[in-house]
C-alpha cells in the first residue's frame, strides 16, 4: 500500500520504517528541511521506561497553587484567550483524581516498557550512531519522606514490567561518582535497563537508513490541509519544495504532526486531545569528562533530566502552557544550567550552552493517540508529550500492526485499533 506520513520527528520517521518493514510503500514529508527539526531536536535524551508516569497525579493540584506565577516554576501556566488550553486544562486536572492516576500509571509504563525492548531490537537493527549509552536512569532525591515513597512504590509497579531499585545516597555515587560533590542528596530510584542517545540524531540516521530501504523523504513541504471525498481522506494540500501548490496522493495517510496534529485534524472532524506544552533544554559543551555524569539523572525536586550525549551534557526540563510559542524565557534557560551547576559543580561557568525550547504534543493522560480514525485510510501517531523519545519505537511497532490488521501487542486506553 502507498502510505504518507506527515511529519519527520523521531515518531513519524520510526512510523515509516516500520511501516517500509511490513512492505508498503511510505512517503514521509516534513516542511523542515531534516528530521528532527522541531520536538524531537534538543529534548532529554531518556529513553525510560521505567519512568513512563503520567504528569497528572493527585499531588499535582497543590504543586500548581505553590509554583502559580513564579517564572522558575517547573510547571508554569500562562492563561491565553484559547479554548482549547482551558479545556486540555480541565481535562487535565479531572486526571489527577487518584483513580484515574492509577489507570493511566499502568498504562503508561506497560507501554513505556514495551517500548523500551522495541528500542533496543531497533537500535540492534540498524547500528545508527546516536551518542547512546546504555547505562540506566537514576531519579535523585533531597528529600527523605518523598524518598522513601518511591521506594515503596518502585515494588508496586514491577507488575508493569518497571524495574525500579531504590538507593542509598552512597549507593547513587557508587552508580554514578559524579554525584560525590552533591549536597544534601538523600537517595534515588534506579532503573538500569533504561537508556539514552540523541533523538535528532537517530531520527536522521534511521531517515538515511529508510532512504537505502525505499521510503521516501520530501522536505521543505509544508501541510497545509487533508481534503475529504467519499468518506475517506483523499490527499492533503500541500505547498511542495518549489513554493508551489500541490495535493499530495496516497492510499493511506498517517499524522505524526506533534503538536500541530490537532489543527489539521478538527476541519475535518477529527478531534484528539493534545495541546503544546512548551520545555526547554540547554545542551552544555563537556570539556573534562569527569565532570559530568554518565548515567543519565532525573532531579525530582527540579523536574529536569541530566542525560551525557557524547561531549555534551543535555539538560532538559520545565513545562509551560503558553500555546504555540516558542520564544525563549531567559529566567527558564537560566534555571537550567544554574541547576547543572549546582549539581555538577566542576561545569565550568563560561562553558559553551546552547539554549533550545520546543513543543511536546501533550494529552492528559501521557498517553499517545494511535491507530484509526473515522476516516478508513487515516491513521494517527500523536500526543507523545515528554515521552517521544519513550514512546517512537513502540509507536511504530503498533501503528504497523494497526494498519497491517494485526492486534498489537500492547493496548492501552487511546489505542484505536
Amino acid at each position: 500500500m502507498r502510505i504518507t506520513v506527515l511529519g519527520a520527528g523521531v515518531v513519524g520517521v520510526t512510523a515509516a520504517w516500520y511501516l517500509a518493514r511490513d512492505g508498503h510503500e511510505v512517503t514521509v514529508v516534513d516542511r523542515q528541511n531534516a528530521a528532527a527539526q522541531e520536538t524531537s531536536f534538543a529534548n532529554g535524551g531518556q529513553v525510560a521506561g521505567a519512568f513512563a508516569e503520567p504528569w497528572a497525579s493527585p499531588k499535582v493540584p497543590k504543586m500548581l497553587r505553590e509554583w502559580w506565577g513564579r517564572e522558575d516554576a517547573p510547571l508554569l501556566f500562562r492563561p491565553r484567550a484559547d479554548l482549547a488550553q482551558w479545556l486540555w486544562s480541565l481535562a487535565f486536572l479531572a486526571e489527577c483524581r487518584r483513580s484515574r492516576y492509577e489507570a493511566n500509571i499502568r498504562e503508561t509504563l506497560t507501554f513505556g516498557s514495551y517500548s523500551l525492548r522495541e528500542t533496543k531490537a531497533l537500535r540492534a537493527e540498524v547500528g545508527v550512531a546516536h551518542d547512546a549509552l546504555d547505562r540506566g536512569v537514576l531519579q535523585i532525591y533531597f528529600n527523605a519522606a518523598d524518598l522513601e515513597r518511591a521506594a515503596t512504590y518502585a515494588e508496586a509497579v514491577r507488575a508493569y514490567g518497571a524495574t525500579r531499585v531504590p538507593k542509598s545516597a552512597a549507593e547513587c555515587v557508587a552508580v554514578e561518582p559524579a554525584l560525590a560533590d552533591v549536597r544534601g542528596l538523600a537517595g534515588g530510584i534506579y532503573a538500569p535497563p533504561d537508556v539514552t542517545g540523541d533523538a535528532r540524531m537517530f531520527a536522521e540516521g534511521l531517515a538515511a537508513r529508510g532512504v537505502e530501504r525505499g521510503i521516501r523523504y520530501r522536505f521543505g513541504v509544508s501541510i497545509e490541509s487533508l481534503a475529504t471525498e467519499g468518506g475517506r481522506v483523499s490527499g492533503v494540500r500541500a505547498v511542495n519544495e518549489e513554493g508551489r501548490k500541490e495535493v499530495l496522493g496516497a492510499e493511506a495517510f498517517v499524522v505524526a504532526l506533534g503538536s500541530w496534529a490537532p489543527r489539521r485534524l478538527a476541519p475535518i472532524g477529527v478531534r484528539i486531545p493534545v495541546y503544546p506544552v512548551k520545555g526547554y533544554s540547554a545542551t552544555i559543551a563537556v570539556s573534562e569528562p569527569a565532570s559530568a555524569p554518565q548515567v543519565s539523572i532525573t532531579d525530582i525536586e527540579k523536574k529536569i533530566v541530566l542525560t551525557r550525549l557524547g561531549e555534551r551534557l543535555r539538560v532538559a526540563g520545565t513545562a509551560e502552557l503558553a500555546g504555540y510559542d516558542t520564544s525563549l524565557n531567559e529566567a527558564r534557560c537560566r534555571l537550567l544550567f544554574a541547576r547543572a551547576r549546582e549539581l555538577f559543580p566542576r561545569l565550568p561557568a563560561d562553558a559553551e550552552v546552547k539554549y533550545w525550547a520546543g513543543l511536546r504534543p501533550a494529552t492528559p493522560t501521557n498517553l499517545p493517540v494511535i491507530g484509526r480514525t473515522r476516516y478508513p485510510n487515516l491513521f494517527l501517531d500523536t500526543g507523545h508529550g515528554t515521552l517521544g523519545w519513550t514512546y517512537a519505537a513502540g509507536s511504530g511497532r503498533v501503528l504497523a500492526d494497526v494498519v497491517a490488521g494485526r492486534t498489537p501487542a500492547v493496548k492501552f486506553s487511546q489505542l484505536a485499533a
